[in-house]
């Protein structure tokens, strides 16, 4: 009982300190669809994928794949994102399906930061279509935030084509939460006085950080709303959740400490990237190829998050639908395109058994920010040269498009230069 009421009382203290504090979250609406729809009506398209049932992600000739994003429309055919692009077309056969475009998304990324830049230099990206920024003892230069939340919405809708959610409050975890709340195209505040009121009504599924296995837990022990968990009794939630228990409650009752950070860092576990091929890929110098290829948009997605990493796995998946895979650890951490595909093609060479290919993947893990790079003994002195130059052809894509540069090994080839779906 007095452990319950020491964090209450925290608490109260907390949102006491934080009351002068205003942060936004602004999240963009169907990040990959706008982006893909945006670029198609500027080239001509007579269609706009927000409009109609589309999605993006997979082959939509192979069917393979998964969902990455989908329209509002796409939703009443209960097409959910991570689903098969399989499932979905027999949901919804005429659904539009757009491949993905890491590098689009990049660019529209980083024009909506620079746009926000404008406002506070207190910028922390939490993903490629989400960031918080700190508007905190600014009261001066803005009196009414969510005049200026309207403003802002208003300025990326006009100046760069898409629509975001901007959520306010006085901590990261209730302006995420509020960003959160009807969708599109709008502003939600969530203050701790509103918590009761706003947030606890909502599902347990709701809350940021209750994931698809902790849920169902939760509701066996009759917490179904976030209120009921931000009532339940601390004690026995740290029981049978442990650490994660106080975290859960905590967060429920809008308690977050975190601080906005300036960065471009994101905290991601992994970057992966895959690709089912339209035909049986059977000699290792095409195998090798596709490797670059994914290779590729990971590199890109690395060096974007300000990230490094240190294991590199391979997948295959054969013509007979069996899967197996292979990983290996780096001697020190990385970014390099060259690097990535370099170890993922000696993987495959080990675990390749001869037979015919019908999925590759590759993806990188333990990552680490790359602040601080620090080369190896067994490393060749050109590291810093391979990284500017995979900075400058991420620099030139961003700016002319994904295939304006392209390695010549994928000149006359029916593999293209980048391909694979995000995960």
């Amino acid at each position: 009982m007095s452990s319950t009421s020491n964090i209450t009382k925290i608490s109260m203290k907390n949102n006491h300190t934080n009351k002068n504090k205003i942060i936004f979250h602004i999240d963009v609406n169907s990040a990959y669809l706008s982006w893909t729809a945006i670029y198609k009506l500027q080239h001509g398209s007579k269609l706009d994928l927000r409009e109609i049932p589309s999605i993006i992600g997979g082959n939509p000739k192979s069917r393979h794949g998964i969902v990455l994003a989908k329209s509002i429309p796409a939703k009443k055919y209960k097409i959910q994102t991570g689903e098969s692009l399989f499932s979905a077309m027999q949901k919804y056969p005429k659904l539009i399906v757009e491949p993905p475009n890491y590098s689009l998304y990049l660019k529209n990324s980083n024009a909506m930061l620079e746009l926000l830049k404008e406002y506070t230099p207190i910028i922390q990206k939490y993903s490629i279509d989400e960031c918080f920024l700190d508007f905190t003892n600014m009261d001066n230069l803005y009196p009414d935030y969510v005049k200026l939340a309207h403003s802002i919405k208003e300025r990326i809708k006009n100046e760069l084509g898409f629509t975001v959610n901007i959520g306010i409050s006085s901590n990261k975890l209730l302006a995420k939460m509020a960003s959160d709340f009807k969708k599109p195209d709008n502003v939600h505040t969530l203050f701790p006085n509103e918590i009761k009121k706003k947030m606890w009504q909502l599902p347990i599924e709701d809350l940021f950080m209750v994931g698809r296995a902790t849920a169902p837990k939760l509701r066996k022990i009759n917490i179904n709303t976030i209120g009921d968990l931000a009532n339940y009794d601390i004690n026995l939630l740290k029981i049978k959740f442990k650490s994660n228990g106080i975290l859960m409650w905590n967060y429920a009752n809008g308690i977050d400490e975190s601080e906005v950070i300036k960065s471009n860092h994101i905290n991601m576990k992994s970057v992966g990237n895959s690709t089912t091929t339209p035909f049986n890929i059977e000699n290792k110098n095409d195998a090798h190829m596709v490797i670059l290829s994914l290779s590729e948009t990971v590199g890109m997605r690395l060096r974007n998050s300000e990230n490094c990493c240190s294991l590199v796995s391979i997948s295959i998946k054969n013509s007979d639908f069996i899967s197996y895979s292979h990983q290996r650890k780096l001697f020190s951490a990385t970014d390099s395109t060259q690097k990535i595909a370099e170890t993922a093609c000696k993987l495959f060479d080990e675990i390749w058994k001869g037979e015919p290919i019908r999925l590759i993947g590759v993806s990188v893990s333990e990552l680490c920010s790359n602040d601080f790079y620090q080369t190896s003994i067994f490393e060749n002195g050109n590291v810093e040269k391979i990284r500017k130059l995979d900075k400058t052809i991420d620099s030139i894509r961003l700016k002319y498009g994904s295939n304006s540069i392209v390695r010549s090994v994928f000149l006359h080839s029916d593999i293209k230069p980048l391909t694979g779906s995000m995960e």
